[in-house]
């Protein structure tokens, strides 16, 4: 299931910090080296959550010259508020409350 893969990936501390960043970076997002500074993350390592988070829906890499940007997959996270707020709250329904 897709969500259980995104939330499984936001459950890493690193990972989670690295998407919040993400998330305030906006669309432009930002340099994977940046992220790695800003969390004080060895670079081969904040590479391994950064590709953890692309594998998982939550973030999307483009290459500008050298550097790779990495930016929050906004669609993807908005299914999955959308699942958390109608399909994951609901619970099991009875007959009667499929009406």
């Amino acid at each position: 299931m897709e969500a259980l893969e995104a939330f499984a990936a936001l459950a890493h501390p690193t990972r989670l910090g690295a998407f919040r960043l993400l998330v305030k970076a906006g669309p432009p997002g930002r340099p994977a080296g940046e992220i790695a500074e800003a969390l004080g993350t060895p670079a081969p390592t904040m590479s391994f959550h950064l590709a953890h988070l692309e594998r998982a829906g939550l973030a999307a890499a483009r290459r500008d010259g050298r550097l790779v940007f990495y930016a929050a997959d906004y669609s993807h996270m908005q299914g999955l508020i959308r699942y958390l707020l109608e399909d994951c709250c609901r619970g099991p329904q009875t007959p009667n409350q499929r009406k």
